[in-house]
């Protein structure tokens, strides 16, 4: 079984600055690509940043200047460094890894999300 568990969201001030972190567990053989996930209310699950193993990275035309992501393959454990946050960061923010697992199965796998809330 493969958990991936997210951490770091809160409530802060616009302008401020979070770090999300997401740590994928279990019976886990490869990890290739990982990525950030959004969804606000009344809206659906958006794409904000993904990382290949390698280290490429590719961002949502919104975020990039102020969004970092990257990974420790050592820990399995993947990051998203938020600045300059914006009332329309808000929402719950989703891990995605795509992994083969212990069962040589590749597929992706989901957290259960962190909650990131920016007002004043």
């Amino acid at each position: 079984q493969v958990q991936l568990v997210e951490s770091g969201g809160g409530l802060v001030q616009p302008g401020r600055s979070l770090r999300l972190s997401c740590a994928a567990s279990g019976s886990i053989f490869r990890l290739y690509d990982m990525g950030w996930y959004r969804q606000a209310p009344g809206k659906q699950r958006e794409f904000v940043a993904s990382i290949s193993s390698g280290g490429s990275t590719h961002y949502e035309d919104s975020v990039k200047g102020r969004f970092t992501i990257s990974r420790d393959n050592a820990k399995n454990t993947l990051y998203l460094r938020m600045r300059s946050l914006k009332p329309e960061d808000t929402a719950v923010y989703y891990c995605n890894a795509n992994l083969v697992d212990g069962q040589d199965r590749r597929t992706d796998y989901w957290g259960q999300g962190t909650q990131v809330a920016v007002s004043s």
